[in-house]
């Protein structure tokens, strides 16, 4: 049973997300604020966690950054400001995907479960996988690991998961569609921007001129390949 973790400051949010998932199977953890959800967090493992952006004190994108220092574990922002701004600060600071309040409680179900699919579906090919190694990066799948020039490389799950199959095919050109189902698992409207941000975060550590790529470099009007 796949344990979730609720981040939500609104009690009547928080219990509805919680009976919901819980309907559904999952076992949930209700948290009330930021601390409350760090604490927590450091108490007992969980395999996903639905944060909430605007909370008093801590807020979820604090919060989300704490949390990022010591684990990879799937996160699911939840926003109740819709500008572009505000989910790329997420993605970013490595949340996984986000949901825009008001939301539909079953398409928040949705994200859960494709979230959690790709997460052990990643885990279960980690085991068998060999490793991935073009030019300077060396990709280890059964660590999850990265080293670009020998050097250990940090990033959340969805950026090692986007890289894994960009380097798994190099010279191939993924659409951005192609790589959001290959990501999430189904299409999601309005997440072809979340490609483009994680991609950027790539070149942040793996490229000298990020601003000038020579190993993830942009197909105009397509997408995005590995330079071969």
């Amino acid at each position: 049973m796949d344990k979730i973790m609720i981040v939500e400051d609104e009690k009547e949010i928080n219990d509805v997300v919680s009976d919901y998932l819980s309907s559904l199977g999952y076992e949930t953890v209700q948290c009330f604020s930021g601390s409350q959800g760090l604490d927590r967090f450091d108490q007992e493992s969980c395999d996903l966690l639905i944060l909430d952006i605007m909370m008093p004190g801590i807020d979820g994108l604090e919060t989300a950054r704490r949390i990022r220092l010591k684990s990879d574990v799937p996160i699911i922002m939840l926003t109740a400001r819709d500008s572009e701004a505000d989910k790329v600060l997420g993605l970013d600071i490595g949340a996984d995907a986000y949901m825009t309040k008001p939301f539909s409680i079953r398409e928040l179900a949705a994200q859960v479960k494709a979230v959690l699919r790709r997460w052990n579906t990643g885990r279960e090919r980690e085991k068998s996988s060999s490793l991935l190694s073009h030019r300077d990066v060396v990709l280890d799948p059964g660590k999850r690991s990265v080293t670009w020039k020998g050097q250990a490389v940090e990033m959340t799950t969805a950026q090692f998961d986007l890289l894994s199959i960009l380097l798994g095919n190099p010279g191939r050109v993924y659409t951005r569609a192609e790589l959001i189902e290959a990501l999430s698992g189904y299409s999601y409207e309005g997440y072809e921007r979340t490609i483009d941000v994680q991609v950027k975060n790539l070149r942040k550590v793996l490229e000298e001129d990020p601003s000038h790529p020579c190993l993830i470099v942009t197909v105009w009007g397509v997408g995005y390949k590995i330079q071969e």
